[in-house]
């Protein structure tokens, strides 16, 4: 469902106060404010510890545009989310209160009764310094303390007047291991002028990195079935222009490729929000 600006405080309101994904790639309009399970920050944990690394850099997560044919096979894991146990939003007065700040992160750590030097304190000490990162070339980035910021952000990248959808993953039973999974249908390019990823991070209440990328994105549909029998629908994400990534980036590493030779794909994890306009690109 494409977002109108009359309707974005019921968003904001529906966001706020709803819990819980149902089955598929869904467009949320009235949806839940999403969250971490241990899992997703341990796996984001692994992921902050370059610039480029947030990205679902899970072993054999990357792919190319040539992979995007019925009946290719590639392994891959997809992890469902706990809602019921994971970090919540702030109310944005309260989440502006607190500093964000690495400088106050001995601070932080006493506020949220966490010992430094613990596993909970690298995390949050890796979630600030990522968010104080200067962003890339062509490269826009926010991490979002509250969803009301997160929101504006998003409003910010497609205008104040532009329609817009946010897609996210929910896949069924709890997680997989690593396995193969064959592309079921003909994947479905979603039509979007502009893109913003917002991933989950750890931290205490819920954050998340949101960034976009000016030199273009194509988003999908995958459906893809495992070999445990499950079926995904998945939304992943080509990546059109790599030139200012990392050579050492660890998607070249496996698929053998060099910054700007070709687009790079991956699949989004289910504590990602998309969120995609359908504006007409700007000339």
């Amino acid at each position: 469902m494409a977002l109108g600006f009359a309707n974005w405080f019921l968003v904001l309101y529906t966001l706020l106060s709803t819990c819980g994904l149902g089955n598929g790639v869904r467009e949320i309009s009235k949806q839940n404010s999403q969250e971490l399970t241990s899992h997703d920050q341990n796996h984001m944990h692994t992921q902050l510890s370059s610039h480029m690394d947030h990205m679902e850099a899970s072993k054999n997560g990357f792919f190319t545009m040539e992979d995007l044919y019925v009946g290719k096979r590639m392994p891959t894991a997809f992890y469902n989310i706990n809602f019921s146990s994971s970090p919540r939003f702030l109310p944005r007065e309260e989440a502006d209160s607190i500093p964000f700040s690495s400088t106050e992160l001995p601070n932080l750590l006493n506020f949220f009764s966490i010992s430094p030097g613990s596993t909970q304190a690298k995390a949050m000490a890796e979630t600030i310094n990522s968010c104080e990162l200067e962003p890339m070339k062509g490269e826009t980035k926010f991490c979002a303390t509250s969803l009301e910021s997160m929101l504006q952000f998003v409003r910010g990248i497609f205008g104040l007047e532009a329609p817009f959808k946010v897609l996210t993953n929910h896949y069924p039973g709890s997680s997989t291991l690593l396995q193969n999974y064959t592309i079921l249908e003909v994947p479905k390019e979603i039509s979007a002028s502009d893109m913003v990823a917002c991933h989950a991070v750890p931290y205490p209440y819920a954050v998340f990195y949101c960034h976009t990328q000016r030199n273009g994105n194509k988003v999908f549909k995958i459906v893809l079935g495992g070999e445990d029998g499950n079926r995904v629908e998945a939304v992943a994400v080509c990546h059109m222009d790599t030139s200012e990534w990392s050579p050492d980036h660890i998607s070249f590493r496996l698929l053998g490729l060099k910054p700007g030779t070709s687009p790079v794909c991956h699949f989004f994890l289910a504590s990602v929000l998309v969120w995609v306009s359908s504006s007409p690109p700007s000339d």
